[in-house]
């Protein structure tokens, strides 16, 4: 037998309005008396919300389609669960597709995603002159693009340029001179921004980055290894290395350790993103923390509650000084 609206409210004493409405988990729960008795009762009875019937009359399908380059990218994969946990605290059920960086998969996926009939799309794959967010905006599809912008399209980021600039003020104030800078890809505006805030913190110091010593690579744990062989073969070295995600530093402390040098005493390193994972190393890498939890909120407030204009969000991310970090010898 099937609990209804109906039998609920008759059961309560109210409306089937009023039961309605406090049964809807997109709303803000009520505490009051008659609220938790309708709770109650719905719990004793066994009733379970119609999540499809309920989309059918608002002509939606409550899902979110959520699309990341990978993951096994520990970034993408925190990313997406704080966005599927946004989007269940409004109601919704997130859906992740996966398109490898690669622009022709990006299109084809979203595509799947909308032939899905999902209310919206949140994009964590932008490109600077992407030209998928384009077309979405032309067709009118609600979508949000997180962690990456195209500087047009509504964004919820942390502010990479300030987190740059965090990483590499802290090793200025170590005493660090000769910096090597190892950023994501230059089509994602976290690689550009998170460079522009490294080159912000050595400007105001009076420091000039060698331009040898700056490296545009993929995120990569491989690409953190090859960048680590470039600017650690021979004696003249960085004595501190600021890498644009974890997993580039992880791949640079890999080459490190590999050469007997040790993180904090040889070698400063500062990661980004502050995954689980850097916390427990031998030695604790230094790293920005993004706050993945506030960017996927804000992400869902944009994407199901859109305002005027197209809003760039930022959160303000958080260096997390460890181990990995020391005074130059």
């Amino acid at each position: 037998m099937t609990i209804t609206l109906r039998d609920v409210a008759e059961a309560s004493g109210v409306s089937i309005s009023t039961v309605s409405r406090i049964l809807d988990e997109r709303t803000p729960t009520s505490t009051s008396a008659t609220a938790q008795r309708v709770r109650a009762v719905a719990d004793e009875l066994g009733y379970r919300r119609n999540v499809f019937a309920s989309n059918l009359r608002r002509g939606a399908t409550g899902t979110i389609g959520v699309l990341v380059p990978r993951l096994t990218d520990a970034v993408m994969a925190l990313m997406f669960e704080a966005i599927e946990r946004a989007a269940r605290q409004r109601g919704h059920f997130a859906v992740v597709a996966t398109c490898g960086d690669d622009p022709d998969e990006e299109r084809k996926a979203t595509e799947t995603l909308l032939d899905r009939g999902v209310d919206g799309v949140v994009l964590a794959t932008a490109r600077i002159d992407d030209g998928l967010p384009a077309s979405l905006r032309e067709r009118n599809v609600p979508h949000v693009l997180v962690l990456r912008t195209d500087r047009v399209s509504p964004s919820s980021l942390g502010d990479d340029e300030t987190g740059g600039y965090l990483a590499v003020r802290h090793l200025i104030d170590l005493g660090h001179r000769d910096i090597g800078i190892v950023t994501g890809p230059w089509f994602t505006s976290s690689g550009r921004d998170r460079r522009a805030g490294a080159e912000r913190a050595a400007a105001e110091a009076g420091i000039a980055l060698a331009e040898e010593r700056i490296l545009a690579v993929g995120y990569g744990l491989d690409h953190g290894i090859d960048a680590g062989n470039r600017l650690l073969d021979g004696a003249d070295r960085p004595t501190a290395i600021f890498a644009a995600n974890d997993n580039l530093a992880l791949g640079i402390l890999t080459v490190a350790q590999n050469r007997g040098l040790t993180p904090g005493r040889d070698l400063s390193l500062v990661g980004y993103n502050d995954i689980p994972l850097v916390a427990q190393l031998p030695v604790p890498l230094t790293s920005v923390r993004t706050p993945f939890d506030q960017i996927a909120t804000t992400a869902m407030e944009i994407l199901l509650a859109p305002a005027e204009g197209a809003p760039t969000r930022l959160a303000m991310p958080t260096l997390i000084p460890r181990g990995s970090t020391g005074h130059v010898s």
